[in-house]
């Protein structure tokens, strides 16, 4: 029998590609690079609460990528934010930078690179891509994402960083360039995310939408993201479960 693709009710379009947001959907961000600040901290014979500098790092994310979208800086990659913000995070915990070895915090840095996926991410990916094209719809570089998916074992089929749509979500050419990329009309592309405000500026692009609950990627006591807060195409609690309401 032929696979018969989802059809989208917003877009009224069989969907042809789902493309994931990664940091927090697919990827354990806070686990990840709380481990590594950790490990890094004992090299220097410091101490420094790795969750919660993973937390202050991530609180800078928005604002770094901010400027870019107002257009008061220029186009920059992730990786330079994050390497630009992680300054100002050891500073927060009473660390000078300066003081440190620049190999060592460009090596804690490229944490990020080294994410580990959640439990059914792996799985979830390689179902969903017996019937659609499936890559990340990230705010994450071109070679940040390519690290990511090596490590972590991703089986993507394309992979179009924000340096190639040289823009940042929630803006519009970040999901119209990536459509783009791969001929296909936005109504074609479904997002699947952890997170109701990439799914509402997608909405607004024109993309199918689909929410995967992460209930813990700030913690036990996240308080956002916590149910989906629009009318989504598909609602999941995992990736897996994304397959299958997908028909994958």
């Amino acid at each position: 029998m032929r696979f018969q693709p989802y059809r989208s009710p917003s877009t009224g379009r069989p969907v042809r590609a789902v493309l994931f947001d990664t940091f927090g959907t697919v990827v354990d961000w806070r686990t990840g690079v709380a481990r590594e600040v950790a490990a890094f901290a004992a090299r220097l014979g410091k101490e420094l609460d790795g969750e919660a500098f993973a937390d202050d790092w991530r609180a800078l994310y928005q604002p770094a990528m901010e400027a870019i979208r107002s257009g008061s800086r220029g186009f920059v990659t992730l990786d330079t934010l994050h390497r630009e913000n992680l300054d100002q995070a050891l500073r927060q915990h009473g660390v000078e930078p300066d003081r440190l070895d620049t190999a060592g915090l460009e090596e804690l840095n490229k944490s990020w690179h080294r994410l580990p996926p959640w439990p059914d991410s792996v799985a979830g990916l390689a179902a969903i891509r017996r019937g659609y094209i499936v890559g990340p719809l990230s705010n994450g570089n071109t070679s940040l994402l390519l690290d990511m998916a090596r490590n972590a074992g991703l089986p993507w089929d394309v992979i179009i960083g924000s340096d190639m749509t040289r823009t940042y979500k929630p803006l519009p050419q970040a999901y119209l360039r990536t459509a783009e990329f791969l001929d296909l009309e936005p109504g074609e592309v479904m997002l699947a995310a952890a997170h109701n405000s990439d799914l509402h500026s997608a909405r607004e692009a024109g993309l199918a939408t689909a929410f995967v609950a992460r209930p813990t990627e700030y913690g036990p006591g996240q308080m956002a993201d916590l149910a989906p807060e629009g009318d989504w195409d598909l609602v999941a609690s995992s990736v897996t479960e994304l397959a299958d309401r997908l028909g994958a």
